[in-house]
């Protein structure tokens, strides 16, 4: 038998875990019709049955203050699941609870899975099951998402209730909400009723909280459907509100949340939770975070974290990655031999393994990244990172929940700037938002990291991790003063508090670490496997064609007809075909004169190519901050995608070469390239961190900023910005070791 069900519950209360606990390796991740807010979907089969598991956002409460929770509502009241699992912190049961009494007030068939029982045992919380079970009247089940503790009985209880209930109508769950609120609802409960209001969707009781707790998406919607019954509802919630302020200076929202309150404090109470021993007593976390959090000792550790953290991606990723430069030189070598000269040679060769093989070389890197990352995250430690910089981040103009957006946007280095930039919705200030969403950009993504990794590893060679860590503070830093210009400027405004939960430190398990590794190192394997591909193909175009007329090639002709007069066409091509040490010190000669004269020809063809001319265009002015030509084509293209910059760099130092068979490592060729140094190195790397965001970063920010001139803002201002702390790295830097 089949079951659809869906997970929710508050952010950190092991919904996830549970979720790839239920579901391991067979789940994929989408987005919800319309929006841009992630979907996780898998399967679960067990011996209670089929289960087809949605993991739905995060959210605290089922009031439309965010996305996210719109989006949990409507697929509730849109798909309807056969059964809503609500996971609950045992070790935070009254906080947790508040979304679970919603889920009963909207009627909804909820199983409450009790987890992180280990956590709550060790805090001294006794929970009696049956007594919870039965006063909330839904089956509730103790779990252990983490270990997985729980999982079979959870599935059978799901599994037993949905087939008892089948046919039958959950009754909404009815609160007290005082004489005042309680008159209103009746009042209101009948109106609804007696003209079909939203009840198509909504119970009428429920639709009468959310008109009370001034639910705007409710609302929109009550006055698109009949606005004559919404006029008259809205004067009931005026009424009430004006009789509350006056009579107990509050609100309706607030009586309706404390009230709800005091129902789950009153089943508490009721012999449901005792303490083994005193309930204020400092925990485990607690002792920890007076360490980890502390005003001196806290930066510190998070700075030597993040050294560690670096150090171990260098450490271990190099070895692999050295087992993939191999690989794809020796396919690169191996094609070479089978085609025969022409453009598809140099397609195939140039453009897609020495484009895309430049990108996946950096795969082993960005998956010890993201295994860090996931460790520290699931650990619990990022979010202590975001509270003790939002201390910091307040001093620039922007709010404690910008901490989170910076990190997902690759603040430690491999998130990604567009779920950095959705991150952003969780912000109530829109100025502080704008702020914001603006600046994630200058984090180290994913996608900017190989462009790092190349250039530390080919000049920077002997103090990696440290030269990555400068790397990272100079992002946060540049991000942090542009926020607080921007702040002081365009987008003033107060700053807003902020609030956040710190969740227990927990050991994370190697089934979860392998789920969220595996997941992000995915998307980039995919994106270098189809956007990469496809902009490597098209920047070949550009670097290939139109090449040099025939008036040059004959030049060069005349040039190879010079160096060769007197030898044979098979005597020439057998001279190339063998190593110089065998050959004769005259044949040396040759040799080199004609790869000489190849490697002109190369290069010449690439200068006159249609990126080739936008390049050299560009050096009048990129000169200034050290880039040539090869490296502007790959600047431009950096436009479409970070990655693009390795990966063109690639192709335009394989095209460039007359033998790409026979080249070392990207890195090796841009040692021995002409103008390069460990200071043009670090110009470049100032320039990738500040300018413009990548084109879907782009599209998102005009969709999150509601206007495409904020996105054209965050193109001119971040690549001017770029470009001129790159001249001025490389104009002091060259006046130092002048």
């Amino acid at each position: 038998m089949s079951f659809a069900i869906a997970l929710a519950g508050n952010p950190n209360s092991g919904k996830t875990t549970l979720f790839n606990v239920l579901t391991g390796a067979r789940q994929h991740v989408g987005n919800y019709p319309g929006v841009t807010v992630e979907k996780k979907q898998g399967t679960c089969t067990s011996d209670a049955g089929l289960f087809d598991v949605v993991d739905l956002p995060g959210t605290y409460s089922l009031t439309a203050y965010s996305l996210e929770e719109v989006v949990a509502r409507d697929y509730l009241v849109n798909e309807t699941p056969s059964m809503i699992v609500n996971i609950v912190d045992a070790s935070n049961l009254e906080r947790n609870l508040y979304l679970s009494v919603q889920f009963m007030e909207m009627g909804i068939p909820v199983c409450v899975a009790l987890n992180m029982m280990d956590v709550a045992k060790k805090r001294g919380i006794r929970i009696n099951i049956e007594k919870l079970s039965q006063l909330l009247n839904v089956p509730v089940v103790p779990t252990v998402a983490r270990s997985g503790e729980g999982k079979k009985k959870l599935l059978e209880t799901i599994a037993a209730t949905i087939v008892r209930n089948k046919g039958k109508e959950v009754a909404p769950l009815k609160i007290s909400y005082g004489m005042d609120i309680d008159g209103a609802l009746d009042e209101m409960e009948t109106l609804i009723l007696s003209d079909s209001f939203l009840t198509q969707n909504y119970p009428a009781r429920w639709t009468a909280l959310k008109y009370l707790e001034n639910d705007q998406q409710i609302i929109k919607m009550g006055n698109d459907s009949n606005a004559l019954v919404a006029k008259r509802l809205e004067k009931i919630v005026n009424k009430v509100t004006r009789h509350l302020e006056r009579t107990l200076d509050t609100h309706p929202e607030g009586m309706i949340a404390d009230q709800r309150y005091g129902f789950i404090n009153s089943v508490l109470k009721q012999n449901v939770m005792t303490y083994a021993h005193d309930r204020n007593r400092i925990q485990r976390s607690d002792k920890i975070d007076k360490i980890v959090t502390n005003r001196l000792a806290g930066p510190v550790i998070m700075v030597a974290i993040l050294l560690g953290l670096y150090h171990f991606t260098f450490s271990y990723g190099e070895i692999p990655m050295g087992w993939l430069e191999t690989f794809f030189g020796w396919l690169g070598a191996a094609v070479a031999g089978v085609l025969p000269d022409g453009h598809l040679k140099s397609l195939v060769v140039s453009g897609i393994i020495g484009g895309v093989g430049g990108v996946m070389g950096f795969v082993p890197l960005i998956m010890f990244m993201f295994l860090g990352i996931s460790f520290l995250e699931d650990s619990g430690y990022l979010a202590r990172m975001a509270f003790m910089l939002d201390r910091v981040f307040r001093i620039f103009g922007l709010h404690g929940s910008s901490v989170m957006a910076f990190i997902v946007s690759g603040g430690i280095a491999g998130g990604c700037a567009v779920p950095g930039v959705m991150a952003t919705r969780t912000l109530k200030s829109p100025k502080e938002r704008l702020a914001t969403l603006l600046t994630v950009p200058f984090m180290n993504c994913g996608a900017k990291l190989p462009v790092f990794a190349l250039l530390v590893a080919a000049f920077f060679s002997e103090n990696k991790a440290l030269i990555m860590m400068v790397i990272t503070l100079i992002s946060w830093v540049g991000a942090l003063l542009v926020a607080r210009l921007l702040r002081s400027t365009l987008i003033r405004g107060a700053s807003t508090p902020f609030v956040m939960e710190l969740p227990p430190y927990r050991l994370p398990t190697l089934k979860g670490l392998f789920i969220h590794t595996w997941e992000r190192t995915w998307q980039y394997v995919k994106k270098a496997g189809t956007v990469i591909l496809g902009i490597s193909i098209v920047i070949w175009a550009m670097m290939t064609f139109p090449g040099l007329d025939n008036q040059k090639k004959d030049l060069f002709e005349v040039q190879r007809a010079g160096v060769t007069r007197g030898m044979s066409a098979q005597a020439v091509q057998e001279m190339m075909a063998q190593d110089s040490p065998a050959l004769s010190p005259r044949n040396q000669a040759l040799k080199q004169a004609l790869v000489q004269i190849d490697l002109e020809e190369a290069q010449a063809g690439l200068k006159n190519s249609a990126a080739g001319r936008l390049g050299v265009a560009l050096t009048g002015i990129t000169r200034y901050a050290g880039f040539d030509w090869r490296t502007n084509i790959a600047l431009v293209g950096g436009f479409a995608a970070k990655e693009v910059v390795v990966s063109t760099l690639g192709t335009a130092y394989s095209l460039g070469e007359v033998d790409p068979e026979e080249t070392g490592s990207l890195s090796d060729r841009l040692k021995t390239a002409d103008g390069w140094g460990p200071l043009t190195a670090f110009s470049l790397i100032i320039f990738t961190i500040f300018y413009a965001p990548c084109f879907v970063t782009v599209v998102c920010i005009a969709k999150e900023a509601g206007s495409w001139k904020w996105a054209a803002f965050s193109v001119v201002f971040n690549t001017t910005l770029a470009f001129g702390l790159s001249v001025a790295v490389y104009q002091v830097g060259s006046l130092i070791m002048s």
